[in-house]
């Protein structure tokens, strides 16, 4: 079984209680670790930059990049006071991180009005049972970008 570092776990949770005490946003903070020192660290800013992708663990990942000058950050873990959500999990999997350590779990949330369960049941769905309507539109000439992209002799891969 993997063991984070308590002292890394506490820094986030701290994170989290200080971002509602301070009327910041909701009660979630994340830190970045690599080779056992704090890269970056962030704090759920939601309803504070009015964006609902500012989740904690994703305003961690950015500063961290920041902090490192790469999108990948293989070697660093992630601390985050609560079980990610799907889309915080999905940019820690983009971002490549070594290991994530959560306090509370997604249950906890749940209890506290955080209740992200619904986007875990949509993704299993069919597209064309899912809440929100989804179909594609211009596929021919969306492909275009992806045939530019392959025959891109300077990309950067990710």
């Amino acid at each position: 079984m993997m063991q984070g570092n308590p002292e890394f776990m506490l820094q986030a949770i701290q994170l989290a209680t200080d971002n509602v005490t301070t009327r910041n946003g909701g009660p979630f903070g994340a830190v970045v670790v690599k080779d056992g020192k704090v890269i970056a660290t962030g704090a759920n800013q939601v309803t504070t930059i009015n964006d609902p992708t500012a989740h904690a663990e994703v305003v961690a990942l950015r500063n961290a990049c920041q902090a490192l000058g790469t999108f990948k950050l293989e070697g660093c873990e992630l601390y985050t006071s609560c079980e990610p959500c799907p889309m915080c999990l999905a940019a820690i999997y983009w971002a490549r991180c070594s290991a994530i350590y959560y306090g509370c779990s997604a249950a906890d949330a749940a209890k506290a009005g955080f209740d992200d369960q619904f986007l875990y049941d949509e993704l299993k769905k069919p597209m064309s049972e899912r809440t929100m309507p989804m179909s594609g539109l211009c596929e021919q000439e969306a492909l275009k970008a992806f045939a530019v992209w392959r025959d891109c002799p300077d990309k950067v891969e990710y």
